[in-house]
């Protein structure tokens, strides 16, 4: 059959996965794997391939709709894992994954005309009824405590990795207040330690309090390294080291820089340290809902696979068996 080889395309299951999720082309190979013998679960597979390919509007808005479902589980795995880092990036395709789940839902009660749900009651189709009870309420619950939380803009409108919402922790709210504010800051506290320096510096830029992640706070001095004889007058200067690039950088501890570790540390991390914590916290109760969303996953799954085998169906115009458990083969206007 070819599955998991380089001519996969050219194998049956290769000409009949039109699944657009992971999950779906999953499980449509291991129905290719592991194919049913039981009649009448291959009925009711044929049942709702044949429903849909009544109702193509249908078909197509739940295609669309399955395209930005995800694989949940293995995303919630990567959230709780201590060694992973998860972006806005990632929260905000989890909350699109959440909100097309629920939307399947949506499909089925607005597209689902009066006959089209006396179709399926005719074929015996629990579709409606096992979509409602696969795609829960808790899913919409689970995308309000993310949304009470998540910022997934925010990254993007500060310009640094941040990711929980503002007022939702006082304390985290006033640390990214103040490194907002460092840079304004320590240009006011730079031209303070330039005025106080007892001798005039010849030098194309003016020395710089900065601030560097893991480091801490330094002074730059721009293009030369400060002269030994210099030195002797700065003596609470300590030299820590230099960058090359299009301009050279020389970085020292001075009193004020130490007075700024003692004062502000290393605020970035500790805003990261705490925004961890509060994630973490919310991945923890996203958990308790694990095998609720697992449960519309996995119908999300079964569903890609019907829906990838009716568009086949149609493309290729192909026609419905008719399955006996007689030992009977017949084949009528077969090719030679």
């Amino acid at each position: 059959m070819g599955i998991g080889r380089a001519k996969e395309g050219f194998s049956v299951f290769g000409i009949l996965n039109k699944c657009v999720t992971p999950m779906g082309r999953r499980l449509l190979r291991a129905w290719f794997l592991r194919p049913i013998i039981d009649i009448d679960v291959i009925n009711n597979r044929l049942n709702t391939i044949s429903f849909f390919l009544c109702c193509e509007e249908v078909m197509s808005a739940l295609r669309e709709t399955l395209k930005s479902v995800r694989d949940v589980p293995h995303m919630l795995k990567k959230f709780n894992s201590p060694s992973s880092s998860c972006t806005s990036s990632d929260w905000h395709t989890f909350l699109k994954c959440i909100c097309s789940l629920l939307h399947i839902n949506k499909i089925f009660e607005v597209g689902i005309s009066e006959h089209l749900a006396n179709k399926l009651q005719h074929m015996s189709i629990d579709l409606v009824e096992k979509a409602n009870s696969s795609i829960t309420a808790e899913l919409d619950y689970v995308s309000n405590l993310v949304i009470g939380v998540i910022d997934v803009q925010r990254s993007k409108e500060k310009g640094y990795e941040t990711l929980v919402k503002e007022n939702l922790c006082d304390e985290l709210d006033e640390l990214r207040m103040v490194y907002e504010g460092l840079p304004d800051f320590l240009e006011q506290v730079s031209a303070n330690e330039n005025a106080s320096f007892p001798f005039s510096l010849e030098c194309r830029k003016a020395p710089l309090i900065v601030y560097v992640h893991q480091i801490g706070y330094l002074m730059c001095f721009f293009d030369e390294k400060i002269s030994e004889a210099l030195l002797i007058g700065l003596q609470d200067f300590e030299f820590a080291f230099s960058e090359d690039g299009e301009e050279r950088r020389f970085y020292y501890h001075t009193q004020k820089t130490r007075e700024l570790d003692n004062l502000l540390g290393d605020i970035y991390h500790k805003i990261l340290d705490m925004e961890r914590a509060i994630i973490r916290d919310l991945v923890c109760r996203v958990l308790q809902f694990l095998p609720q969303l697992t449960k519309a996953v996995n119908f999300a799954a079964e569903l890609d696979c019907i829906l990838s085998l009716a568009i086949v169906a149609r493309q290729n115009n192909y026609v419905r068996p008719i399955l006996t458990e007689d030992s009977i083969l017949e084949i009528r206007n077969g090719r030679k």
